[in-house]
């Protein structure tokens, strides 16, 4: 019931228009004013304070309350400026008609309605309202311990690819922030490597030689960002002061966190700081001859346009393309994890999201990892948690894997700690089960078979919703940064299974997190 709640609140923004923020104060409301946003409230926290207080309804508010309510909407007027909510009222009305008409009985020669479906619905009036919605949707699709798994399953369909912006705009841009063109840029590709809802990717040369690409932040996408995300987030502080059993739902922590997660990908300075971090812990680590980032060009990266070398190589998940690069598949995986998970006892971000896109193989052997605009943050009790579930885990304890989770999440009941153990035993030995495809791709001239290994990109989340659910039918919330830390072990778990099949991780000595016995955490897979 949370998360269908979570997602009528989506249903709710999605469908209506932002004109209430069209005028905003010619003053910034006063400074002790209780933002809501600048608190990280957990969902963990939400329900301790909650589960053992009588349910209050709006009368039971005070009037700090209703003025800090007041102050939230100011404020988050203010921060969202009038300049974008015109025309995204009519984008909205656009996007919604188009949806309507997708499963109306009504149709035009040729044409027969959809069968009407929710997270189908709504998927498609996502991509339609751009940005802000799409990259909503992301969240969606990566946080099954918030929202409900049909929704899930939908939004790994939400498209994040737009028309790409005329050579004169994106020329522009980068004149505006980085100087003249042919002061800094030998050469620039007028058609982008790709085009998303953000920003869009060029290939280029240096005028010293180096290959590079940029990336540029598409004209008024923060005002756009701005104005939903303040949006979504005072729908959300709305209904809680409306409904205060609602705040069970930590709705406007969920908003926040959806506002700060967005934002910050929208400053390219600091995706550029997550990659000279990673770029260092390399180097710390002496990991720098097989493990890269891509170099950022300071001098012509702004906060709308990011320079950065440019690394050429194949997706983890080619294993025919890899093996002409290297004849030891296998030592080449265990060193992307050991990276991975090496970061994620070090640095106070990880990578969150190391899909096959994003893990390379470059031509020259290394490990390449590539876009840093979506990092996660662990608290100490679930780093914690982690470490008592690497340990637990390690030592074929599922009983003991089961309390590890209870420590990380919220309940509100007692758990049978045996059951729980049983069920994580389950997911644990469906997941072992689980090869990639192997599919034939051609015959060659000696009449040998060629075939291509690879892996549904659905079972990654098929596979992180069973264990949300296994969590959740034992009345178990977890937080979402374990989801996301599960998902790219998950996504591990499939090159393992392509690159090095028949590797015991939990006994291969080359395994980082087994070489020393105070590790705080090991990669789950």
């Amino acid at each position: 019931m949370v998360k269908y709640k979570l997602v009528a609140l989506i249903v709710a923004v999605a469908t209506c228009s932002t004109a209430a923020f069209v005028s905003s104060p010619t003053t910034l409301p006063p400074q002790s004013s209780t933002l809501a946003l600048s608190s990280t409230r957990s969902s963990a926290s939400t329900a301790a304070t909650t589960s053992s207080r009588a349910k209050k309804s709006v009368r039971d508010r005070t009037n700090e309350e209703a003025v800090s309510l007041i102050r939230d909407v100011v404020q988050a007027a203010f921060d969202a400026g009038p300049r974008a909510a015109p025309s995204r009222t009519l984008q909205a009305y656009i996007a919604i008609s188009r949806t309507l008409q997708d499963f109306s009985p009504i149709q035009r020669p040729g044409r027969q309605a959809e069968q009407f479906s929710a997270p189908v619905a709504l998927r498609k009036l996502f991509e339609r309202l751009g940005a802000t919605y799409i990259k909503l949707g992301q969240f969606v699709a990566s946080s099954p311990s918030l929202f409900p798994k049909e929704y899930v399953l939908e939004f790994q369909k939400c498209l994040d690819s737009t028309e790409p912006l005329d050579w004169n705009v994106v020329k522009s841009i980068i004149e505006k922030e980085t100087g003249s063109i042919p002061n800094n840029f030998a050469f620039i590709d007028k058609t982008p490597l790709a085009s998303a809802s953000i920003a869009q990717v060029h290939a280029a040369k240096l005028k010293t030689g180096e290959e590079v690409v940029i990336k540029v932040q598409k004209p008024r996408i923060d005002d756009l960002l701005k104005a939903d995300l303040n949006f979504i987030y005072i729908a959300s502080r709305v209904l809680e002061f409306l409904q205060p059993d609602f705040e069970r739902t930590s709705l406007s922590a969920v908003a926040g966190d959806v506002k700060s997660s967005m934002l910050e990908e929208l400053d390219f300075e600091k995706e550029a700081e997550n990659i000279e971090e990673f770029r260092e812990f390399l180097r710390v680590q002496g990991l720098r001859d097989s493990v890269t980032a891509p170099r950022v060009y300071r001098d012509l990266t702004t906060k709308k346009v990011l320079t950065m070398e440019r690394l050429r190589g194949v997706s983890m998940v080619d294993a025919e393309s890899i093996r002409t690069i290297t004849n030891d598949p296998e030592s080449l995986i265990i060193t992307a994890l050991n990276t991975w998970t090496t970061s994620v006892m070090n640095m106070p971000w990880f990578h969150a999201d190391v899909h096959s896109g994003n893990l390379l193989v470059l031509d020259d052997g290394r490990v390449g990892f590539i876009d840093f605009g979506m990092v996660g943050r662990v608290g100490e009790k679930t780093f914690n948690a982690v470490s008592e579930l690497s340990t637990s885990m390690a030592l074929g304890d599922y009983e003991g894997m089961a309390k590890a989770l209870l420590n990380m999440g919220a309940t509100d009941e007692n758990v049978d700690v045996q059951k729980f153990g049983k069920d994580i035993e389950q997911v644990m030995n469906d997941m072992a089960k689980v090869s990639p495809d192997i599919a034939a791709v051609g015959v060659s001239g000696d009449g040998t078979v060629q075939a291509a290994i690879s892996f549904d990109e659905d079972e990654v989340t098929n596979m992180l919703l069973k264990i949300v659910a296994v969590t959740e039918d034992n009345g178990l919330k977890l937080p979402r940064e374990f989801g996301l830390l599960v998902k790219q072990s998950l996504y591990f778990d499939r090159y393992l299974k392509i690159l090095a099949p028949g590797l015991d991780i939990n006994s291969d000595e080359r395994m980082i997190a087994l070489q020393s016995a105070d590790s705080k955490v090991e990669v789950i897979v």
